[in-house]
């Protein structure tokens, strides 16, 4: 009995986070288009293609600079001894330090993340921000520990993403060159606070600490298969870019940054399910009940799949609209959108099993990431070369490139979620059930509506942002949940269990 109210406390905590999720989506959504406006109409996608490079930099430094600490430190909260707040201290410390070695390289040689344009100004030392990116992850994780994902919501569907846009706005009369670096580098230090005032709040101070060189190194040994784990998912949204950058122009890296952007709001519901995952596996790891993680996983992986193929069919059927809105040279991205959006979906059954690889085969989880970091390098590259021999005109050539690289990004995740679903079952001698038939009726109905719908003359345009959008969304998810969602998905929209 004391395991079954266990396992029902854990549904309930996971369909607590989703409905927080789901909100904090909302806000993304409503947050992020102002930004991809003014940045599109205001500073044009040259300016925004360089933009998009050097935060390509900083983030993969502060990445690794984390030290996998975003999903491990739910482990360690589990099983150390010492105070919670001693924990998150040693923590802190391990990856400021290893933030503060990232920092100094990108300072040193701040090429990197300028190739194409000179540094001026301030550029040099925009890694400073990396440790801001670090300590908020730090702290958003230790507060989801305690299942406080309204914190996260509020730094980053809230502060962060209104901040830069507002931010954006304001620095383009001061400097149209550096104005969205600058908005930046002050969206990421509001949200630093945001996080911190709960955090204190939460675990108080870490009275008695004393820094410890052993315990940090200890703790920077002990992630770094999750690290680089972390590091190679994270990469794999954005090999696609550096890729890009390689062989097009900068304008044409801003128009699939923008497209990047769009399709990336629905990655972050299933990324910001992996502080309430991390903590309901490892009490469950510990007492060996592998048929309720296989559960979780499932439950949790058909949440996601189920909200991102719906989120897929509503801003990639109308791609070129919502392409649009950022600005007439922008809708030339709509086929490189659409293989973005069909890519998050499926990555989603990937990013659910390495909830629990992590903490079951951290070192075989990293060797298949890595494999699929370069089997999405190869294909993208192969189909970049394909190019050149398709009857394409010059001036597409750029966003044939795109389309190409998001291509490579969609073959190698769904690889990579096949592979890694196969082994979490092989693991836990358990299936994983995460796809359902209602998917496939539900994505086929949405589709046939929205063919229709864009099948408007070009002057009706905006009927399929204002019309289209809610019709092909409303279809969807009337379908799934009458017919996909059973009594414990529907939990998922309940506040309280019957």
């Amino acid at each position: 009995m004391t395991i079954a109210r266990t396992d029902e406390k854990d549904i309930q905590a996971l369909a607590e986070g989703g409905r927080t999720n789901v909100f904090g989506f909302v806000l993304r959504l409503a947050a992020r288009i102002p930004f991809l406006f003014i940045a599109g109409r205001l500073y044009g996608p040259e300016a925004l293609g360089r933009f998009a490079y050097a935060i390509l930099i900083v983030e993969f430094a502060a990445q690794l600079g984390s030290l996998g600490l975003r999903r491990g430190l739910a482990e360690l909260l589990s099983k150390e001894g010492q105070p919670h707040a001693h924990i998150i201290a040693d923590c802190l410390l391990a990856a400021l330090v290893a933030s503060a070695l990232g920092a100094a390289f990108l300072i040193t040689f701040p090429q990197l993340m300028f190739p194409n344009s000179g540094i001026n100004g301030l550029d040099r030392f925009l890694p400073l921000a990396i440790f801001a990116i670090v300590a908020t992850d730090i702290a958003l994780s230790a507060l989801a520990y305690k299942f406080d994902i309204l914190s996260t919501v509020r730094a980053r569907a809230i502060v962060e993403p209104w901040t830069i846009s507002i931010a954006a706005g304001a620095f383009y009369f001061y400097s149209a060159r550096d104005g969205l670096i600058l908005a930046y580098v002050a969206s990421l230090a509001a949200a630093l606070v945001v996080a911190l005032w709960p955090l204190w709040r939460s675990y108080g101070l870490p009275r008695g600490w004393r820094p410890s060189p052993m315990r940090s190194f200890g703790i920077a040994q002990r992630n770094l298969p999750l690290a680089a784990a972390d590091a190679a998912e994270w990469g794999s949204r954005r090999l696609d870019l550096a890729i890009l950058g390689l062989f097009a122009s900068p304008a044409v890296v801003g128009i699939y940054y923008v497209a990047q952007q769009v399709a990336s709001l629905p990655q972050k519901l299933k990324t910001s399910f992996d502080p309430i995952l991390g903590p309901v596996i490892t009490r469950n790891l510990q007492t060996r009940n592998y048929a309720e993680i296989a559960k979780q996983v499932g439950q949790v992986g058909f949440w996601i799949i189920a909200a991102q193929a719906g989120i897929a069919l509503t801003l990639g059927i109308p791609g070129e609209a919502v392409m649009g809105l950022v600005g007439p040279e922008f809708a030339g991205g709509a086929v490189a959108l659409a293989f973005l959006l069909a890519a998050e979906v499926a990555a989603a059954t990937a990013v659910v099993s390495e909830s629990a690889l992590v903490y079951m085969a951290r070192h075989r989880n990293l060797l298949i990431s890595l494999g699929m970091l370069i089997v999405q390098a190869l294909v993208s590259v192969g189909l970049i070369m394909l190019i050149d021999d398709l009857p394409v005109k010059p001036e597409y050539v750029g966003l044939a490139q795109a389309a190409a690289v998001a291509c490579g990004l969609m073959i190698s995740l769904g690889i990579g979620s096949l592979i890694k679903s196969r082994f979490l079952s092989k693991l836990l001698g358990q299936n994983i059930r995460v796809w359902r038939w209602t998917l496939l009726i539900a994505v086929t109905a949405a589709g046939l509506l929205g063919v229709i719908i864009v099948s408007v003359p070009a002057q009706f345009e905006w009927v399929e942002l204002t019309i289209g959008i809610p019709a092909i969304f409303g279809l969807y998810g009337w379908i799934i949940w009458r017919w996909g969602f059973g009594p414990e998905d529907r939990v998922l929209f309940r506040k309280k269990p019957d």
